[in-house]
């Protein structure tokens, strides 16, 4: 396979990533325009201590992701003589990414499935499920490991942290104010008069939550898409990830701990099936990622 095929994929979805920061970035800015609109300098403190809040929560779990995704999950760490031949087909991806060796996890779940964790590449941990496990050969584990190293290798639970971040601070801001615009009384004299300024502020505190969580939603899909490429990157096998990923549409169970907070991490979504919209998932659909890998095999 052509070294140029997948590493246009990867720079392509980088830039993509970083376009859907960028437009996070302007979302704050508007949220931060509609409070000196309606409120004046009132408006504006709110900013500040909404984007507190946030870093506190999201910033306090991404220091402590893998610990705290390990409880999450009841995921519980093994040692290599527990599961050698898991451990070396890891040493293999390992060896053919540069990482340094992650903490190895098992989940106790019969439902096929794998995540990684952690702030850093060396304090990364990765996990799966007994049911993955059972049901799937060397390529295809294999593509699952190197999807998952990749997630380390690219610093996904670093710019979800970010994501997660902006989303909550503008959730948090957009809440206050809109509460202080129906409840609090009379808006500051420092606020704009105008009425189409007063009304798009009104519009703009109301849909940047959704919009927040449209874009954060788009960044993760975006990451695995990412995974996907940089795993076959490591590999040079596509047809291994392929084949896993077949496996995982086939298969209708969903791991137990299925929880809004870690959903995202798992290779297949265990909620993404319930989401109203694709917009609102955090995976690529599975059958384009399938169709996907197929192409880069005939590359």
């Amino acid at each position: 396979m052509p070294e140029n095929s997948f590493r246009v994929m990867q720079a392509s979805n980088r830039r993509k990533t970083i376009g859907l920061l960028i437009s996070m970035a302007v979302l704050i800015w508007l949220v931060a325009y509609a409070a000196m609109t309606y409120f004046g300098a009132t408006g504006i403190g709110v900013m500040p201590f909404a984007v507190g809040i946030a870093l506190i929560s999201v910033w306090g779990s991404y220091y402590a992701s893998d610990s705290l995704v390990v409880r999450m999950t009841g995921a519980r760490v093994i040692e290599e003589s527990e599961n050698p031949k898991l451990f070396g087909l890891i040493q293999e991806v390992i060896i053919a990414s540069g990482l340094p060796m992650p903490k190895v996890a098992i989940v106790q779940d019969t439902a096929p499935n794998a995540f990684a964790t952690g702030r850093n590449p060396e304090h990364a941990l990765i996990a799966f499920t007994t049911g993955i496990l059972d049901v799937m050969d060397r390529d295809e584990l294999q593509g699952v490991i190197a999807h998952e190293m990749s997630h380390v290798a690219n610093r996904d639970t670093l710019v979800s942290a970010v994501a997660a971040t902006t989303a909550g601070a503008i959730a948090i801001a957009s809440d206050i104010l809109t509460r202080m615009m129906f409840f609090g009384g009379n808006r500051n004299r420092e606020g704009n008069n105008n009425p189409l300024a007063l009304i798009f502020s009104l519009l703009v505190l109301i849909l940047a939550p959704l919009a927040a969580l449209l874009l954060k939603s788009a960044i993760s899909r975006k990451r695995e898409a990412l995974a996907d490429a940089t795993a076959v990157s490591f590999t040079r096998n596509p047809a291994g990830l392929r084949k896993a990923l077949e496996i995982l549409a086939r298969d209708s169970t969903v791991v137990r701990q299925r929880s809004n907070a870690v959903a995202h991490i798992w290779i297949e979504s265990p909620l993404d099936a319930k989401s109203v919209s694709k917009l609102f998932a955090t995976h690529p659909p599975i059958e384009d990622r399938i169709k996907t890998l197929k192409a880069m095999e005939s590359l």
